[in-house]
């Protein structure tokens, strides 16, 4: 069944990982790319190393039990993004 949003783009309310060209990586219910980014609802952020977990075994358990939100909303510049993956496109174990 898709969105009623379709002029949002077709990862409009799918959760979506974002890595960028740094250490951060971002998970979030995805509501809007734009020109200037990517804007995320709901969203977690994990830096690689971060309590000792590698950004690989963070996105593991992401896609296995869900995230944690910390902001309710975040733009993501698009200079910043290398990729951007649907969360259930991700290995679970």
């Amino acid at each position: 069944m898709g969105t009623f949003h379709s002029d949002k783009g077709e990862l409009h309310g799918i959760t979506v990982v974002v890595e960028t060209f740094g250490p951060r990586v971002y998970v979030g219910r995805c509501d809007e790319e734009t020109r200037a980014g990517i804007i995320l609802l709901d969203a977690d952020h994990h830096d690689d190393g971060a309590d000792g977990k590698s950004t690989a075994d963070y996105l593991r358990f992401a896609a296995r039990y869900g995230i944690f939100r910390k902001h309710d909303r975040v733009v993501v510049p698009r200079a910043e993004i290398r990729t951007v993956t649907r969360l259930g496109d991700l290995p679970r174990s």
